[in-house]
């Protein structure tokens, strides 16, 4: 006769990954960082571990590949997280819109929409709002309006939503802290 231990700990008791979604501006890695170090977990941002495997810059491959060569990569790493410990991940504003992306993850993870408005987003980003290749044209705030229109819905079905303009970078990093734990 075979007798399995019982699980002690519940499965949404385990640490999980906390991943950010949200526009680019909406201080996914800024915060990201912080909450990661104020937890002491490993942070991941998901553009750069892109950049790391592919060996060129976000802009590069969106030139080369287009947006959908830089998707497919997208969808690797995120795969990748699977087999991960715990962290607290800030993948592109676009990411949440590919649904295989949040099937790799869910349930295991928990998904935090961090809401900002667009007007708020390029001016953090000020002139580095140019570097990403979804706002290198045009206005920027007016790209982010775009953008939003089409991700909210998406957005929208986050776990929980941490309205970033309302909190101070603190209250942002703790409200991300305690849904981790």
């Amino acid at each position: 006769m075979s007798v399995l231990p019982a699980d002690p700990v519940p499965p949404q008791a385990r640490p999980r990954h906390v991943i950010l979604v949200g526009l680019p501006g909406a201080g996914k890695t800024t915060h990201g960082r912080h909450a990661a170090r104020q937890l002491n977990r490993p942070f991941v941002d998901l553009d750069q571990r892109i950049v790391q495997h592919s060996g060129r810059s976000v802009a590069e491959i969106f030139r080369v590949h287009g947006e959908p060569g830089f998707r497919t990569l997208e969808t690797r790493m995120t795969a990748a997280l699977t087999l991960q410990p715990p962290a607290i991940v800030a993948p592109g504003g676009g990411w949440i819109m590919n649904p295989a992306n949040v099937e790799l993850v869910r349930p295991e993870s928990i998904l935090v929409w961090l809401r900002v408005s667009p007007r708020t987003a390029a001016r953090r980003m000020g002139a580095r709002a140019r570097l990403r290749p979804l706002l290198a044209q045009g206005d920027p705030v007016a790209a982010l309006e775009a953008l939003l229109l089409v991700r909210e819905p998406r957005y929208r079905t986050a776990d929980a939503t941490i309205d970033t303009e309302a909190l101070d970078w603190q209250g942002v990093v703790d409200a991300i802290s305690a849904l981790a734990e």
